[in-house]
């Protein structure tokens, strides 16, 4: 006799299968969430030209703080000033960025290629 529902040759779900990934799945996401929120309470600082500049950014990408010792003022100079402010925030976002893609992985790692 045939095998009735499921896939040919017995690639089907045991019973309560859809229910148990689903109930994964909500799990995931209010982790998902709460990594979210906690993340946004991080401040990631950088700092470049050897301290000379120093930010601060928030998990949600928000710059916070800019610090600058008064040495790195040149008025005639001002071009290497702004670099070390672009230098110095770009690697604090680099360190939210990180951040959060760690978390994530902590929840998607055993999922393999399906996210």
């Amino acid at each position: 006799m045939a095998k009735r529902g499921g896939f040919p040759g017995g690639m089907g779900m045991m019973p309560g299968g859809m229910n148990n990934l689903m109930k994964q799945a909500q799990r995931m996401q209010r982790q998902m969430e709460e990594n979210a929120k906690e993340l946004e309470t991080k401040e990631f600082t950088a700092a470049a030209g050897g301290g000379a500049v120093e930010v601060t950014v928030t998990g949600k990408k928000e710059l916070k703080s800019v610090k600058i010792s008064p040495e790195a003022v040149d008025p005639e100079d001002v071009e290497t000033l702004e670099d070390l402010v672009v230098a110095a925030v770009n690697e604090a976002l680099k360190q939210a960025d990180e951040a959060s893609s760690a978390a994530m992985g902590k929840l998607t790692g055993g999922l393999g290629g399906l996210m």
